[in-house]
């Protein structure tokens, strides 16, 4: 199988993700809930965020994601809604194994479908922006 890697698309991509995530995991959305289903406190998550660790991690994790997905997405026919289906299913993937993962430490369900939105929605647009920058 041939594989087509735009890397640019990829970058983009992995760039969607932090950019989802701000939104996502802020107070315009689901920043309250999310810490309140943590049982953290605004306090807490400031003194125990360590932002460079945090932020270039996930930069690094957001790349390695997006170069797999790039990896399946690669054929010389894909195309921006195939691209999106792809990156849901992928994204369903992700979010299942997230959700048994939850079950098992006794997670509630409002934390569980709030990382399992942010995921579904992120795998979308990454492949949304893969299928389609060809």
């Amino acid at each position: 199988m041939d594989v087509h890697l735009n890397h640019l698309a990829i970058i983009t991509a992995a760039l969607s993700d932090l950019l989802v995530g701000a939104l996502w995991y802020s107070p315009l959305l689901f920043y309250k809930p999310w810490r309140d289903a943590n049982g953290f406190t605004d306090e807490v998550i400031k003194k125990a965020l360590n932002p460079a660790k945090t932020y270039g991690l996930t930069c690094l994790f957001a790349l390695i994601i997006s170069y797999n997905l790039g990896f399946f997405l690669g054929t010389p026919d894909m195309n921006a809604s195939q691209g999106a289906i792809y990156g849901l299913l992928t994204g369903l993937w992700a979010a299942l194994a997230f959700m048994i993962v939850g079950l098992f430490e006794q997670r509630t369900w409002g934390y569980m479908l709030i990382n399992a939105g942010y995921m579904l929605v992120a795998f979308t647009l990454k492949g949304l922006i893969i299928g389609a920058w060809r």
